[in-house]
């Protein structure tokens, strides 16, 4: 039977396309690596943390790295990579990144979340992509990139890949940070992840706004839907929600106004809006409640007073005259050991901060406006501590996915975030000053 010129054309299309699809995955490349790592499922509930852990152990003997794995919580490891400086009187550097993810909604993707699929146009699509198995990956191709120039480090500098990180990292990061391990290695420096920049400058961040959640109850008297009644449960509690909302709008009209970034404000959110009285159909519509609820997602910033706050949730948001009561859980601290605002300065004073700068420079890179992130990550227990921490991810000119679907990283982008890192990695480890620990 005699076959179409058209259908000859479509086979061979495909076998070019088999062997070259063949001839990528065998290919042990950066970005192969990359791909590899971000197929581990490393999302939550249920997070595979046994086989990237392998994997990144085995990266680290192909580049004559030692490593620690450390279990502070049964199944949840903190893995350590070191890379002995030659000068160990020296306080040494710290890159952080997390090992999980958050969950991905597979049927809402162009692409399987953990198949880190390549197109055409370079991009590749997984879960982690940008949050933040890249500088994980980053890391330990600028490293192996230095030692192949005989690059030798004067600081030590160590790597670590933290579980949790997604859920608070109380059982990660919280834990090593109070460790001896953590202690032990003396830092005089960290690196953690940041986000990517639509623009063409690097985005770093410096502090972080810390989680605040309040819930508000009130109560009152129960009674016929038609009834008017003074301080019933839920007209207290909307006089509740009304206060709050104009101060939530007092501190947006601030970002509005070009006046403050997002991050700068106190940002208060409804979670959650709880009262009623159950009925098969939904709710009994001719009773009044005897108990309201109402929970806020509260973010402040380091220069805010959590004092003047709880002031004003206590006479104002939620007073005992109205048979109102609250609790509010903080999820961080305002303030160091030394009760001064956890940030890392930007400026002069510190010097780490000049050091990354001119190496960002060095690669051709600009920064943008140092930032407050607008969500909080593993830095706040570092910095707490009193140990500078910036959070930074080499990704400009990339739309910011983080959570998002079809999150994706293109290639050229990540391989010049590997050069990023050499530079900054080789400044960083070569700074022979002996620094006060600042923030």
């Amino acid at each position: 039977m005699a076959v179409s010129p058209l259908l000859w054309t479509l086979f061979l299309f495909s076998v070019i396309f088999s062997i070259q699809s063949y001839s990528e995955e065998e290919e042990d490349t950066p970005i192969t690596r990359f791909q590899q790592y971000l197929r581990f499922n490393t999302a939550h509930p249920n997070p595979n943390y046994t086989a990237p852990i392998s994997f990144l152990l085995d990266q680290a003997r192909s580049i004559g790295l030692t490593s620690r794995t450390i279990e502070f919580v049964h199944g949840k490891p903190v893995l350590l990579l070191t890379w002995l400086g030659s000068n160990l009187n020296l306080p040494s550097i710290l890159f952080n990144s997390h090992l999980d993810s958050v969950p991905a909604e597979s049927e809402k993707w162009i692409h399987p979340p953990f198949s880190a699929q390549r197109t055409v146009d370079g991009h590749i699509y997984a879960r982690g992509a940008q949050d933040d198995k890249c500088i994980g990956v980053q890391y330990l191709e600028a490293i192996r990139n230095l030692k192949s120039r005989g690059f030798v480090p004067l600081r030590t500098i160590h790597i670590s890949y933290v579980p949790e990180e997604e859920i608070g990292g109380f059982d990660g990061m919280m834990k090593f940070a109070a460790s001896l391990e953590f202690r032990e290695l003396n830092l005089g420096f960290v690196m953690d992840e940041g986000q990517a920049s639509p623009g063409d400058e690097f985005r770093v961040f410096y502090a972080e706004r810390t989680p605040w959640h309040l819930v508000i109850r009130a109560e009152g008297i129960p009674g016929h839907g038609a009834k008017l009644y003074d301080n019933s449960a839920m007209e207290n509690l909307m006089k509740s929600v009304e206060l709050i909302s104009k101060f939530r709008e007092t501190q947006f009209d601030l970002v509005k106004a070009g006046k403050a970034a997002n991050s700068e404000v106190i940002s208060v959110n409804p979670a959650y809006l709880k009262a009623g009285t159950p009925s098969t159909t939904g709710f009994v519509m001719n009773m009044q409640p005897s108990e309201a609820e109402v929970g806020y997602d509260i973010r402040l910033p380091p220069m805010a007073d959590p004092v003047a706050m709880k002031k004003r949730i206590a006479e104002e948001w939620a007073p005992s005259i109205r048979n109102m009561t609250y609790t509010i859980e903080e999820k961080g601290k305002l303030a160091d050991q030394l009760g001064r605002p956890i940030m890392t300065l930007t400026n002069g004073s510190n010097p780490w901060w000049s050091i990354f700068k001119q190496a960002i420079e060095a690669t051709g890179g600009k920064l943008a406006k140092p930032e407050i992130l607008i969500s909080s990550t593993d830095s706040r227990f570092i910095r707490t501590l009193g140990i500078p921490v910036l959070g930074f991810s080499p990704m400009i000119n990339t739309p910011i996915l983080v959570h998002d679907h079809n999150e994706f990283l293109k290639d050229t982008v990540f391989m010049k975030g590997i050069g990023v890192y050499e530079s900054v990695i080789s400044a960083l480890s070569s700074f022979e000053g002996i620094s006060d620990q600042v923030i």
